[in-house]
């Protein structure tokens, strides 16, 4: 273990992790684990006082959610790119950012959503909505991501590689959106992760990353992925953000997220 490896954070994701016990008890799960930050998919789900409580019972500080995605029991996958939904985006964005206010957290994650049947037009329409996202968040001191996704997970996503969210995010040239760089999608879409994070990181476009093995999505300790390596080496590229545990615990049981974090208490 590195001895500068303490100043990297990890942020349990409890939609991912402790699943066996109800919502709002994983907080109480992370933070005897060790866990100071805790990120989730959807917090519109459950009481915003509900939510708080448990961040300050336990001091856990929320460091990312995602803004409502649209109707994803329907299969919606985010609403910036999708057409006839621009009313819906802009009241996605808003509750957000009055959520992210209430609870605290400095960083949402705008779901792009799933290509049309002319991809281009989607694109266009999702820099001009993440324009005027953007500028929102920049008002209420928020800050935005957007996340390329492997079509494996999510087939038809619009984002896919790490390329497409830099440009978006060079071109609309605001610093209240980010680049959420999930090292999981991104090996599988594109590979090469040392040279990809030597390569992004230093841009400082890139606000949050996330971690999970490859190809199974389990803790960050077997596959292809030699996670030691990577987390060596984004301590040498001196990243002091959050990184986020979304992984999908090899034992689902009773304890098993517990059971499997020997990966980060060895770091």
């Amino acid at each position: 273990m590195p001895s500068s490896s303490l100043a990297l954070r990890f942020a349990a994701n409890l939609s991912w992790l402790y699943t066996e016990l109800p919502f709002l008890d994983r907080f109480e799960a992370a933070a005897r684990d060790g866990f100071s930050g805790v990120e989730c998919l959807f917090p519109h789900e459950h009481p915003d006082p509900e939510v708080q409580a448990r961040l300050q019972a336990h001091g856990l500080q929320l460091v990312l959610f995602n803004a409502e995605p649209g109707r994803w029991a329907e299969g919606e996958r985010g609403l910036a790119g999708l057409a006839g939904r621009e009313a819906d985006f802009r009241r996605s964005v808003d509750a957000a950012l009055a959520r992210a206010e209430r609870l605290d957290c400095p960083r949402i994650h705008i779901m792009s959503g799933l290509a049309g049947a002319d991809r281009a037009a989607d694109l266009n329409r999702l820099q001009e909505r993440l324009h005027w996202a953007a500028a929102q968040a920049q008002a209420a001191g928020r800050i935005l991501t957007i996340e390329p996704i492997n079509p494996r997970d999510m087939p038809g996503y619009l984002l896919t590689h790490q390329a497409q969210a830099h440009e978006l995010v060079e071109r609309i040239g605001s610093p209240a959106l980010q680049v959420q760089m999930d090292l999981y999608h991104c090996q599988i879409v594109e590979g090469d992760i040392t040279m990809r994070l030597r390569q992004w990181l230093p841009t400082g476009r890139v606000g949050h990353l996330q971690i999970a093995a490859v190809p199974d999505r389990g803790e960050p300790d077997q596959g292809e992925l030699n996670y030691a390596h990577v987390l060596a080496e984004l301590t040498r590229l001196g990243w002091t953000g959050w990184i986020g545990c979304e992984y999908r615990p090899r034992h689902s049981g009773p304890g098993g997220t517990s059971a499997g974090l020997d990966w980060m208490r060895s770091w």
